[in-house]
């Protein structure tokens, strides 16, 4: 095994380094993975240039990427499920101990969970990585390793379309088509969405999201307001759809996604806006419109992997890019400037594939 680990380190704000580690050791419950892709995800670019999310702050150097797949090279004495060799996707999120969120099965609102790259706690955006087994997800042969990190994004969308109650014969709009916007649509429409209509200020955006299935793409000027928006969706589907899933956070954007939803339909809130956001409140509450957040995942990996496996959902179009290891601070600049959709970074010297 080779004996050097590169990894991603943000030090502080604005200051990324590549920089050499020590090969961890994994515990009794844990796998030693060699890290192969792990996308770079819109969070990590706002660590780097931000130096915080909300409260989370980055106080300590810590190792970015939380998008990602790899092999066991090494296991602990007491795992069961994995033995070296496996391809695996890695969930992000541990739980550290037993509370009531975890016994209920949203472990994701665990306020002392373990999360990738998010501070104080270290990404796997390097050669190797440890990871607790039991969030380590077994890859079958015909997915790749590229669409093991996508589960990550993939399950933003799996858990939105849950929390949104999407189902067969639901009409859905979906504000904003980067790629969690994307992911939303492919799941929505493998959970039995019959119309989509995505919007985005960008063409290029909705093109791809055209490809990927959407029923009709409506691209958005700055200037347009939020009332004058929601007819037009519901001019394109022939009603206000029974849901709306937000990918933005942008205040206009909630505000639209609440005047477009039918009466005892749902908004769902994925984007992270400002912390105070005006909203027609009162619109919502008169007409029964749901509004619902959404922090993450739990539960989706099998989900998700039994849609990638079965061909059900294909995640592959989503990834634009791909950069080595060695050069991730040229692969952030061009996320950062907001070229592609998704970029991979390659961990393993010797295996450069999907």
């Amino acid at each position: 095994m080779e004996k050097e680990n590169l990894s991603v380190v943000l030090h502080s704000q604005g200051d990324l380094r590549l920089e050499q580690r020590p090969i961890p050791e994994p515990g009794p419950n844990e796998v030693l993975l060699q890290m192969h892709s792990v996308g770079i995800c819109g969070s990590d670019v706002h660590y780097w240039q931000n130096g915080r999310i909300g409260d989370f702050v980055v106080k300590k150097p810590m190792v970015l990427g939380h998008e990602a797949a790899g092999r066991v090279v090494k296991v602990g004495s007491a795992v069961k499920n994995l033995k070296e060799g496996d391809r695996v996707a890695v969930e992000p999120g541990v739980p550290r101990e037993m509370d009531e969120f975890f016994k209920s099965g949203n472990y994701n609102l665990s306020p002392t969970i373990f999360f990738c790259a998010t501070p104080p706690d270290d990404g796997n955006l390097c050669r190797f990585y440890k990871h607790s087994a039991n969030f380590c997800y077994k890859l079958p042969d015909n997915v790749t390793y590229e669409e093991g990190a996508l589960i990550e994004p993939l399950s933003v969308g799996i858990h939105a379309c849950r929390r949104a109650g999407v189902t067969l014969g639901s009409s859905v709009l979906i504000c904003g088509a980067g790629p969690i916007g994307l992911v939303c649509l492919l799941v929505a429409k493998a959970m039995g969405a019959s119309q989509v209509v995505i919007s985005d200020l960008s063409a290029d955006r909705l093109v791809m999201a055209k490809e990927l299935g959407a029923d009709f793409p409506l691209t958005v000027k700055r200037e347009d307001g939020p009332e004058e928006l929601a007819k037009r969706v519901e001019g394109m589907l022939g009603a206000q759809p029974h849901i709306t899933i937000e990918c933005t956070g942008v205040e206009s954007s909630v505000q639209t996604a609440i005047y477009a939803t039918r009466p005892g339909g749902v908004v769902v809130l994925v984007g992270l806006g400002a912390a105070m956001t005006t909203i027609p409140l009162l619109n919502a509450a008169l007409r029964e419109v749901d509004i619902r957040g959404v922090f993450r995942y739990c539960n989706t990996w099998p989900m998700a992997i039994a849609m990638l496996s079965s061909k059900k959902v294909n995640v592959a179009p989503l990834v634009t890019h791909r950069f080595p290891l060695e050069q991730a601070v040229q692969a952030f600049e061009t996320t950062r400037q907001g070229q592609g959709i998704k970029i991979m970074l390659k961990c393993d010297k010797t295996d450069q594939n999907p």
